[in-house]
């Protein structure tokens, strides 16, 4: 069984930083993309930053410049860096992983973590 767990929510205040992590478990052979999306409560839920196995990333235009995301292909984790955080920036903040397979040669669309929330908020 594949899952993805997330940690690092939490709140902070305006202009904060936090850094949310999230690690795939269970019997994977390789992992097309990984990333976060969030979402606000009323509001769909948006792609904040992916990045492929090969490096490629994604950025939504709201958070360029202050987050950074970063991967460990070898221990399948995913890291987001939240910098010069904003109170927009308040959501559940969900892993994904893209185009999974796994060591018995299932393969899985999409994978989705359970959730983290962040709270910007003075």
């Amino acid at each position: 069984q594949v899952q993805l767990v997330e940690s690092g929510g939490g709140l902070v205040q305006p202009g904060g930083s936090l850094r949310l992590s999230c690690a795939a478990s269970g019997s994977i052979f390789s992992i097309n993309a990984m990333g976060w999306y969030r979402q606000a409560p009323g509001k769909q839920r948006e792609l904040v930053a992916s990045t492929t196995s090969g490096g490629v990333t994604n950025y939504a235009d709201s958070v360029k410049g202050r987050f950074t995301i970063s991967r460990d292909n070898a221990n399948n984790t995913v890291d987001l860096q939240m910098n010069s955080l904003k109170p927009e920036d308040t959501a559940v903040y969900y892993c994904h992983a893209d185009g999974l397979v796994t060591r018995t040669g299932y393969r899985l669309l999409r994978v989705w973590g359970q959730g983290t929330l962040v709270t910007v908020s003075s």
